[in-house]
């Protein structure tokens, strides 16, 4: 076999190859264009599109697109710790991700600076944003009656009260 034959071999069969691989490349951009995850994660959090029943806490959860046990976990803190220890954690965590105060005149500038991190940081902000929101929201009980209107907003049809008197409104002098 000459050389210039086995050249045009190996350049034929190596293009063979190449022509192979790129066309299954192809078929597999096509297939991930084509498909399209469920319906759960679909430009959403995790936790938060299943955040659909109109309570108080899926409210918050898709306003602050972070569950309340993310928060918690960002923090390192438990649902049944109180507010001020939840409050130190952040702090703590806050002033380790914050970027180093500049030096004092005179004092030698270190040479690597300690490492902060504005990306947690602003995840530790936004989990006591979220605990915050979810302690001074009204408790809301699965299963319990609506509130009921305030004092003096019943209409006329309304029953008299536990007192014995009629609703306001009412002038039929019974």
């Amino acid at each position: 076999m000459s050389s210039p034959r086995a050249i045009i071999q190996i350049l034929i069969t190596g293009s063979q190859i190449l022509g192979k691989a790129f066309w299954e490349a192809g078929r597999q951009a096509v297939k991930n264009a084509q498909y399209t995850p469920s319906a759960g994660m679909v430009g959403d959090v995790a936790g938060v599109s299943g955040a659909t029943s109109g309570s108080v806490t899926d409210v918050l959860t898709r306003q602050h697109r972070m569950t309340l046990d993310e928060a918690h976990l960002i923090l390192n803190t438990r649902k049944a710790d109180p507010i001020p220890t939840v409050l130190q954690k952040y702090e703590h965590l806050f002033k380790q991700n914050s970027p180093a105060p500049p030096p004092e005149p005179g004092k030698p500038v270190p040479k690597v600076p300690p490492p902060h991190s504005h990306y947690l940081q602003s995840k530790v902000f936004r989990a006591m944003e979220r605990i915050e929101a979810e302690s001074k929201a009204p408790k809301d009980t699965p299963g319990a009656p609506p509130p009921a209107p305030p004092a003096g907003t019943a209409g006329p049809g309304a029953a008299p009260s536990a007192a014995g008197e009629a609703p306001k409104g009412d002038t039929s002098g019974s």
